[in-house]
């Protein structure tokens, strides 16, 4: 059996030049941290139009993953990404100049878009650029630290930016690196897409959104307000429509997601465990921004200053999980990262109401864990799939990212706030109800009784911070032993299929 090429020069440019996207992406995530103020100023707002103009990027994000990843593989990752690129730029254009809240939801739902087409095609895209095994892990070790840094850039750089240019600046710095991104990708990024892809499965895409959303957004109207009977039949909507299209995608041959996907070796573990990481990462910035910010009285941007630090962690972890993979296998590395994070859940668990540096340890300790995980998982992911179903798999992949980050933050948020609710049940609801409300309650109380309130509150913030820590921290172990019982040698991912084949060379 001959070895595959290895990648040289030119592939490992290609890879940087697609790291562009997957950078921007993430960092539109919380890039409107600081901007949110000067839009309401400028824009006035509805306080639902300011909830859309957060959630509608993440919401048509999380929406079109696995129709975006299933349409790349039919018409060509590189044609998918240029599409997405210039969609991306042009409505970072529109955001950047919105004269209306209305506008502004528009734009962003247009950068959704945008993203869910730059995601899975560069991911497929490193799948189809590295051959060479250890190559590949490596490759995609970066690929997950950069997204992980991405996020927590996002909010500094907005920070930095509206210091000194208007709220529209946010948004503009997508365009010089998407018009690169234009220029460059013909040039260095071969084309590939599955040879024989089928028909396009129209009903599939409305199906797919409608099994993923209803979730997402129940999930994140848990977290931010707590369970009640919409919220939860929003899940129950989601999760029939869900079944739905799974036994739609079951019944066809040319399925929007391949049932050859779970068929290969590892790939369903993969996804499971990546889902579980993305659970633990999201589940703990629920917590450690809020701590940052009401606990410690930090203003944002002084707390998005400090929640880079871990993200070092982050930059070291990723290339050391790529070697130990490939010399110790990846299942007792995965074991070792989910141990890793509950390691970081346990420190969670000891900070106090003046603990920042604690608190900085558990999350380089955590990320550096949950890293190790979503690298090698998401490698072992694309690995086992079919080369020619990449966009797929990448697509499975991510939908299963935030479908865990949004469970983590309903289910660790409802918890650490049950606990918060119970020792503050004799408080004004004001109080009772967030940090938050109890932040600005102590402010117009004012003296004494107003430090009273905010001790109060912060202690029993901190206390329901242990009890999520400790039930993750129990969680990730449950995980690390799941991840030996599935990885264990001879049932691990292997390679499902030969390399799809290029369909345009670079030129």
């Amino acid at each position: 059996m001959t070895n595959p090429p290895r990648a040289g020069r030119r592939e490992w440019t290609a890879f940087t030049v697609l790291l562009l996207p997957l950078l921007l992406v993430s960092m539109d995530v919380s890039v409107l941290y600081f901007a949110i103020p000067a839009i309401t100023r400028e824009l006035d707002p509805t306080a639902t139009q300011q909830l859309w103009i957060f959630d509608s990027y993440a919401f048509a994000l999380a929406g079109l993953l696995i129709t975006m990843g299933s349409l790349g593989d039919r018409i060509g990752r590189r044609k998918l990404l240029l599409i997405g690129a210039a969609a991306f730029g042009l409505a970072s254009v529109g955001a950047a100049y919105a004269t209306s809240a209305d506008m502004l939801i528009a734009a962003r739902i247009l950068l959704g878009i945008g993203g869910a087409t730059l995601m899975p095609s560069t991911l497929a895209l490193v799948r189809n650029l590295f051959q060479d095994d250890a190559q590949r892990t490596r490759a995609i070790a970066l690929w997950s630290g950069a997204m992980a840094g991405g996020i927590a850039l996002g909010s500094v750089m907005s920070g930095v930016l509206l210091s000194h240019f208007w709220w529209g600046s946010v948004f503009l710095i997508n365009v010089p690196a998407m018009l690169l991104l234009l220029v460059l990708s013909p040039v260095l990024v071969p084309e590939f897409k599955d040879p024989a892809p089928g028909r396009f499965d129209l009903l599939g895409v409305p199906l797919s959104m409608g099994a993923v959303l209803p979730v997402v957004y129940g999930l994140k109207e848990i977290a931010a307000e707590g369970v009640d009977p919409f919220r939860l039949g929003c899940l129950a909507v989601g999760g029939i429509i869900g079944f739905v299209f799974v036994r739609r995608q079951r019944s066809r041959a040319d399925a929007m997601i391949s049932p050859e996907l779970f068929r290969a070796r590892g790939f369903g573990a993969a996804v499971t465990l990546n889902t579980l990481a993305a659970f633990a990462m999201m589940g703990s910035a629920y917590f450690s921004t809020q701590y940052l910010q009401s606990v410690l009285g930090m203003d944002t941007l002084e707390a998005a200053l400090w929640s880079l630090a871990p993200s070092l962690a982050v930059g070291a972890t990723a290339p050391v999980a790529a070697t130990l993979g490939q010399r110790l296998g990846k299942g007792p590395v995965i074991a070792g990262g989910f141990a890793t994070g509950a390691l970081g859940f346990a420190l969670f668990a000891l900070v106090g109401t003046d603990s920042l540096w604690l608190l900085l340890a558990g999350c380089a300790v955590l990320a550096g864990g949950i890293v190790t995980v979503m690298s090698l998982a998401s490698d072992m992911a694309l690995a086992a799939a079919p080369a020619e179903k990449a966009g797929s798999a990448a697509s499975v992949l991510e939908t299963g990212q935030e479908f865990g980050g949004a469970l983590g933050m309903a289910l660790l948020g409802s918890l650490g706030t049950a606990v918060y609710r119970s020792d503050l049940a004799d408080a004004d609801p004001a109080v009772r109800e967030t940090l938050g409300g109890a932040v600005s309650a102590a402010q117009q109380l004012g003296g004494e009784a107003g430090a009273a309130v905010l001790a109060a509150a912060r202690e029993a913030f901190v206390h329901g911070l242990h009890y999520a820590a400790w039930g993750a921290g129990v969680l990730l172990l449950a995980a690390a032993a799941l991840a030996l019982v599935l990885l264990r040698p001879g049932g691990g991912s292997a390679p499902a299929g030969a390399a799809a084949e290029p369909v345009g060379a670079a030129h």
